[in-house]
């Protein structure tokens, strides 16, 4: 089928394509009312549908005939681990574990926090409540106490799963006494902790109420998988909210399985049998739509890694995966390649390995400068898309549908969007904007099956965050235009668009420039303010591994640059050399905080940031900028 074909049905029909794509499910019920309009503009769809997303992921690929084919494949690099399981041996483990939780009180419909590093069992964890109907909300290792409170009293969890320890590099994170703390802050309580001890540390565990994993796991009995509606929630995501209490995205069972499974065979041409490495963690988006649901409902063979792109133990820690385990696809954010790009820039170490299943790579999460993507296709060989999608949205958005004949990539650009999504761009005023021209990128509703309807405990948050601004369209809060044949362009959130002197600018835009100098390995532009022009740029750049350049000289290169693509009304004249940037976790960079840090503004260090110390280097290097007066 062409992508033509596809995409034009499902924006024409779309209750029709995804009765069609529905049909290749294996439900216990099939549904026959494909999609409902609610008054509020939300949608509902596949009513009437019963499934069981466990059961899609591992019995029913055994009933396939998939049962000794490798499901997961476990490598920590961290820890000099590696495990395999097959089909028939990942199902017997998370049967016996969802026969746990329920010796433990966990029913359909209860809320289980998994608190867990990059480990199989956190895959197990989350199998396991799909497999009885408990919403799993896995919270990223390592994050606060103060956060995983938070999303405690949110979820009100009946069980909390976690390990002893995650490990960064060397060095060891204790996961318990951030637990014991969340759980003094937090009004709710859950019955029991669940604590996977690790070898690295043993956690002490107190009586009454926290559990050791496997010594509890020793007695539990295997449970089969219960029939669910597809409207029942599978699972939550957090996500930040601009109040300070996160925002929990809740993914139904019934359309993240039809999204999931269309996207990996149509948009990552995934072939049951494939081996596919979702780089990520289960804490992410990314880790359950990717790493999990996606490739075991599709019969692939998931990578499960513990590590870094660099330093577990170099620069070709990636490469090494993909010979070892003979990858055909993968994905990860492009921050990691500008990591490996800047201990490696001329590919040496990748050419050491063998690369010749991997058939593409798949980068999303922020922008992917085109200076990276000609890099990583130069030295790997090999396509490299870029694509773009939400925690919201669960799945792809924009993207080069690999698996549909006539389907195009454009460098530069997220590509064209998916079947199922129909991208517009709005003006402030809610017009609908022209080719090439900037506003909201928005989507025309209904939404596609997949994306989150509503969030938990807060239905009018969501409709306020995500419907209303637009009557009639999801405003995803980025921002940038279509071109002539419509492919789409995401300049940055709607925040990063900057007004100089009365000219809206994309520091997007200019962050592509900027990091298509030879001596830049990353670098984030961002808006700060000027007493005459309102906001003018500012780049703060990190250098590539063994290149030097006097700033002075490096402001005179990329100015030149800016003015020559953007103009003189760019007012690009400010540059900084730093030695590394705020990031998340996940690898994206923290502008807002940056902004606050230029302008001499307040700000709380955010929980999701990867290192602490950084934000004293970037006070220090900024500290001579004027300030407001």
């Amino acid at each position: 089928m062409t992508y033509q074909h596809s995409y034009a049905q499902s924006i024409a029909d779309p209750a029709a394509f995804w009765a069609e794509q529905a049909s290749h499910l294996a439900w216990y019920r099939a549904p026959t009312q494909t999609l409902q309009d609610n008054p509020d503009g939300t949608h509902r769809w596949f009513a009437d549908g019963s499934l069981n997303s466990c059961y899609l992921a591992l019995d029913h690929q055994i009933e396939q005939g998939r049962g000794e084919q490798l499901a997961l494949i476990y490598d920590s690099p961290v820890t000099a681990t590696q495990r395999t399981f097959t089909y028939h041996q990942l199902r017997d483990e998370v049967a016996r574990l969802a026969g746990l939780l329920r010796q433990l009180g966990v029913g359909k419909g209860d809320g289980v926090i998994i608190y867990m590093p990059m480990v199989p069992e956190a895959a197990m964890a989350m199998l396991a409540c799909a497999r009885i109907g408990a919403v799993h909300s896995v919270v990223f290792g390592g994050f606060a106490a103060n956060e995983l409170a938070l999303r405690i009293d949110d979820a009100r969890p009946t069980l909390l799963l976690t390990a002893s320890c995650g490990l960064e590099f060397d060095r060891v994170i204790e996961y318990k006494p951030l637990v014991d703390r969340a759980l003094q802050l937090a009004r709710h309580q859950p019955g029991h902790v669940l604590v996977l001890q690790r070898p690295q540390v043993a956690a002490p565990l107190q009586a009454g109420r926290d559990l050791d994993w496997q010594q509890a796991l020793a007695s539990a009995e295997p449970v089969a998988p219960v029939a669910l509606e597809a409207g029942d929630p599978l699972y939550i995501m957090y996500t930040s909210g601009t109040t300070g209490k996160p925002k929990g995205i809740v993914r139904e069972n019934g359309g993240n399985a039809v999204a999931l499974r269309y996207a990996m065979q149509h948009i990552y041409g995934m072939q049951a049998g494939d081996v596919w490495w979702g780089i990520s963690d289960v804490g992410w988006v990314v880790g359950h739509s990717l790493i999990v649901y996606g490739p075991l409902m599709s019969g692939c063979t998931t990578v499960f890694y513990e590590g870094k792109p660099i330093r577990t133990p170099d620069a070709a820690a990636y490469w090494r995966v993909v010979e070892q385990y003979r990858v055909n696809a993968l994905f990860c954010a492009p921050t990691a390649m500008r990591a490996i790009r800047k201990e490696d820039p001329d590919g040496e170490l990748l050419r050491r390995h063998d690369l010749g299943s991997l058939r593409q790579l798949f980068l999303a999460g922020e922008k992917l400068d085109s200076s990276t993507h000609e890099w990583l296709e130069r030295v790997s060989g090999k396509p490299v898309h870029d694509h773009w999608w939400q925690t919201e949205t669960g799945w792809p958005v924009t993207a080069p549908c690999v698996g549909l004949e006539g389907s195009a990539a454009r460098p530069g650009s997220s590509n064209r969007a998916v079947p199922g999504y129909h991208v517009q761009v709005l003006d402030d005023d809610g017009h609908l904007l022209g080719p090439n021209h900037q506003g909201s990128i928005v989507i025309a509703l209904p939404l596609p099956p997949g994306c989150s309807q509503t969030l938990w405990g807060d239905h009018e948050r969501y409709l306020q965050a995500y419907l209303h601004t637009y009557p009639g369209y999801y405003h995803t809060g980025d921002g940038g235009y279509l071109d002539d044949d419509g492919f789409v362009y995401i300049m940055g959130r709607t925040d990063d668009v900057i007004n100089v002197s009365g000219h809206r600018l994309s520091t997007g835009e200019m962050e592509d420039l900027v990091a298509r100098h030879p001596t830049v390995a990353e670098c984030a532009v961002i808006g700060v303010h000027d007493d005459i022009k309102g906001q003018v740029p500012l780049a703060l750049v990190v250098l590539k591994d063994g290149e030097s350049i006097a700033e002075s000289q490096l402001l005179v290169e990329l100015v030149g640059s800016v003015r020559e693509a953007i103009g003189a009304l760019a007012c690009f004249n400010r540059v900084r050399v730093v030695k590394r940037l705020p990031k998340t976790r996940s690898g994206k960079i923290l502008r807002a905080v940056l902004r606050k840090i230029a302008d001499g503004q307040d700000y709380t260090p955010p929980s999701t940031l990867d290192d602490p110390a950084v934000l004293g280097e970037i006070e220090a290097v900024l500290a001579d900028l004027p300030r407001a007066g």
